[in-house]
């Protein structure tokens, strides 16, 4: 394959995964602003940043794969800290504004368990 040349259902490919990713990140970003409380706005970016960069980081793998002329996976080590991190930073927010919530005596605080 000739350097920079790249078949056109690569192209589609990785293009389709980008833009799928793209769709998924903001569909989560979406349901921060649309969702009302707290406890349920936390939970949409996680999910949706989660799997659109899954599907990003898939699309840029093959793309460097392709054009490299042999497997590249250092992306792969981005895709494994956001999925450690993500949710671990989800579950430390909501722990905190659950902690706040009963401190303040408010009434829709989670019940501790």
């Amino acid at each position: 394959m000739n350097e920079g040349a790249l078949p056109a259902w690569a192209a589609w490919l990785v293009v389709l995964l980008a833009v799928s990713g793209a769709g998924f990140s903001l569909t989560g970003a979406f349901g921060l602003i649309r969702l009302k409380t707290f406890y349920e706005r936390v939970h949409a970016p996680t999910l949706g940043a989660t799997l659109g960069t899954a599907l990003i980081l898939c699309g840029s793998m093959l793309l460097l794969s392709l054009l490299e002329g042999r497997l590249v996976l250092r992306d792969a080590l981005i895709g494994i800290f956001l999925t450690v991190t993500t949710p671990v930073t989800l579950l430390l927010l909501a722990r905190t504004a659950a902690h706040r919530d009963r401190y303040e005596g408010n009434p829709g605080a989670p019940p501790e368990v």
